[in-house]
Parts: structure tokens; C-alpha cells; sequence
């Protein structure tokens, strides 16, 4: 079939189409939604703040190690256990430790018995120098024999010197010692509670390694991370809001204590320690917000009845000037009890549905209520 037959073709279509009379069927009313509430997206001033977030520590917390190598011979406390401070909770072997102070105490003896000893021999040099230092006044002794019993009253005196050295010497040995029996006892450092125990009985405690954690648990701070360039919103001593998550949405008061003054270079991030009032359902670790307030700003508010979770996404219905709803989606700010900020995807101005529930609503006509 060459080009003008498919032309002549399409024209005697066409003719017979318009001959019909047949009008293209129009398409169908949408439905109509009455009762609906609407309202007027607005701008706003709301308050303007940086978020930061960070973990619930306890504001006095110690890791228990052992300064000396032993066998644990036992564990006196569990997780949870509530201590007070100078309990001991752990016991390490003192073998070598009492060994070590018996060996100390007895050195202690020893210099004691060399003190008595030297303390004898120097009485009686002294004596004797007193007596040779008559006669060589007298002139009954050779220079050289006075000289031989001055050397040996120096002589004496220098024994005993290093005899009560020696004491002292053998005195800090036995201290030194004691102290080294009263590190195989780990005592609670302070009233807390134990919530991690790392050791149990029949292992061996090397220096340095972890063998409880002991916190206080009736004060707690959120260490919160905040980055370097938004550090301006950040002043000590201030009052900030605070939102653990595990407890829900209400903020609770916290104060600003310490700004670390060191940033992390790998994340340009400062923390800020902040002080949390007592609350008993407050625990190590948990999750927390804190906002720091820096002014006022312009912003969109809706009810959170009007927003819907589509799986990741969060959207609302807008009605068109035609009284059409389409489904939108929008980008959301901090949440309050009953309002969320919208920081993209709604202009002042826009019709918005405020309470859809579980209705589907997208191209129907809404009549508002």
C-alpha cells in the first residue's frame, strides 16, 4: 500500500466518524467528600534551635581494675546490686603479697637489731674518744693513737647512720608491702550501683584491665555531640530542654555544665555535658535530644492529624481551587504535643485536609464543612 492510498483510507474514516454522529463519551464525576475539614497553611514564627543528640551517662562513673596480678578468689556483687562505698566487692589471692610483707617484716627486724648493735659500737667509740681526748691533752697519747680512736668513733658513726637507713629503708618495705596486700581487695569507690561485672572467680585480674563498672545512679548528664559550626548556639550554664525518647515526648529540664574544649577531628564535633534532674526512670544509655535555642525563624505548622505515613514517606492532602485532592508529600521538622513543622512541599496559602483519617481521598471533590 503506497502513501496516497493509506491518506484516502484515513480520510474516508474520518467521514464515516463524523457521519455517525457519535460524541466522545465524557469522563465521569468525581465523587463527592462532604463534612471535610480544611485549613490554611500559614507561615509562623516559631522558635529556632539546634538539635543534638547524644547518650544518658551517669555523671560519676568507675571502672574497677586490680593494680596488682592475682587470681580472683571471688565476686561479691552482680549487675543491679546496690553498694556502698569501702565494701569490697572483689578479692584476688594475696599469696605473693603476704609472702612479700612477711619478707618486709622481717627486714624491718633485722634493721632493728643492726640499729642496737650500731648504737652500742658508736657509745663505746664515744666513750673512748672522750677519755683518749684527756690524755692527749695531757700529752700521754702519740697524736697517731688519737688519730686511730677519732677514726674509729667516724667510723661508728657512719655504721650507725646507715643502720637507721637502713630502717627507714626496711620501714617503707613493709609499707609498701601492706599497701600491695590491700590491692588484692577492689572496694566500691562511692554509693552506687554495679551495672556491668566483667570478672568472675578463678580468673586472673591483670593491672588495667576492667573488672566492674560502678555508677551513681541518682545523677545523670547527656553527652550530647554538636557540630563545630553550630557551637554558637551553645552556652554554659544555660537551660535546655531535653527529650529522652525512652520516656516519651515531654521535654525535661536540663542545664549546660561542660562544653569539652577539645573538638573530635575526625567528626568536627564538640560534647557538651548537660545535667538531667533526678528521675528515677533515667537510665545509663538511653537515647537523648537536647535543643539549644538561638532566636525565632518563619515556618509552616500543620496538626499532626493531617500528616499520613506512606512507608518512609509523609504526606497530606491539598485541595486545588477545583475542590480536588491530591496527595502530597512533604518533608517534616521536630514534632510538638500537637502540631509538626513542614520544611518542604506546602506554600502558604495551600488547602489542607486536617484530619483524613484512614480515607482515600486523592481525586475526589471536597466539600468543606
Amino acid at each position: 500500500m503506497n502513501r496516497n492510498t493509506t491518506l484516502f483510507a484515513l480520510a474516508l474514516l474520518l467521514a464515516f466518524t463524523a457521519c455517525s454522529g457519535e460524541k466522545p463519551t465524557p469522563p465521569p464525576a468525581p465523587e463527592v467528600v462532604r463534612d471535610v475539614t480544611l485549613f490554611t497553611a500559614q507561615r509562623t514564627t516559631v522558635p529556632d534551635y539546634v538539635e543534638a543528640t547524644g547518650t544518658v551517662r551517669a555523671s560519676q562513673s568507675a571502672q574497677l581494675s586490680s593494680q596488682v596480678m592475682g587470681t580472683i578468689t571471688r565476686v561479691n556483687v552482680h549487675e543491679g546490686d546496690r553498694v556502698r562505698r569501702g565494701e569490697v566487692l572483689i578479692t584476688i589471692d594475696e599469696a605473693q603479697q603476704r609472702a612479700a610483707y612477711s619478707g618486709a617484716n622481717a627486714g624491718l627486724q633485722a634493721s632493728q637489731e643492726n640499729i642496737a648493735a650500731a648504737d652500742a659500737d658508736y657509745a663505746l667509740a664515744e666513750s673512748t674518744m672522750k677519755r683518749y681526748q684527756m690524755l692527749y691533752d695531757k700529752k700521754s697519747v702519740s697524736p697517731q693513737e688519737f688519730d686511730e680512736v677519732k677514726a674509729r668513733l667516724a667510723a661508728a658513726k657512719a655504721r650507725r647512720d646507715a643502720a637507721h637507713a637502713g630502717r627507714t629503708q626496711a620501714e617503707a618495705g613493709v609499707s609498701q608491702a601492706s599497701t600491695a596486700m590491700g590491692f588484692t581487695k577492689i572496694r566500691a569507690p562511692f554509693d552506687g550501683l554495679v551495672t556491668a561485672k566483667l570478672a568472675d572467680a578463678g580468673a586472673i585480674a591483670t593491672p588495667g584491665v576492667p573488672l566492674l563498672i560502678v555508677e551513681d545512679p541518682g545523677h545523670f548528664r547527656l553527652e550530647a555531640t554538636v557540630d563545630e559550626s553550630k557551637m554558637g548556639a551553645v552556652r554554659l550554664g544555660e537551660a535546655v530542654p531535653v527529650v529522652i525518647d525512652a520516656l516519651g515526648d515531654q521535654a525535661i529540664a536540663g542545664k549546660v555544665v561542660q562544653i569539652v574544649p577539645s573538638a573530635d577531628p575526625s567528626s568536627r564535633t564538640f560534647t557538651v555535658k548537660i545535667d538531667l534532674p533526678v528521675n528515677p526512670q533515667i537510665r545509663s544509655g538511653l537515647f537523648g535530644r537536647a535543643r539549644f535555642p538561638r532566636g525565632e525563624r518563619q515556618s509552616i505548622l500543620v496538626p499532626q492529624t493531617a500528616v499520613l505515613h506512606r512507608g518512609q514517606l509523609d504526606a497530606v492532602y491539598v485541595v486545588g481551587k477545583d475542590q480536588i485532592a491530591s496527595l502530597r508529600y512533604v518533608t517534616l521538622g521536630t514534632p510538638s504535643a500537637q502540631q509538626v513543622e513542614v520544611l518542604s512541599g506546602l506554600e502558604a496559602g495551600d488547602q489542607v485536609v486536617a484530619q483524613p483519617g484512614d480515607r482515600e481521598l486523592s481525586g475526589k471533590k471536597i466539600e468543606a464543612k
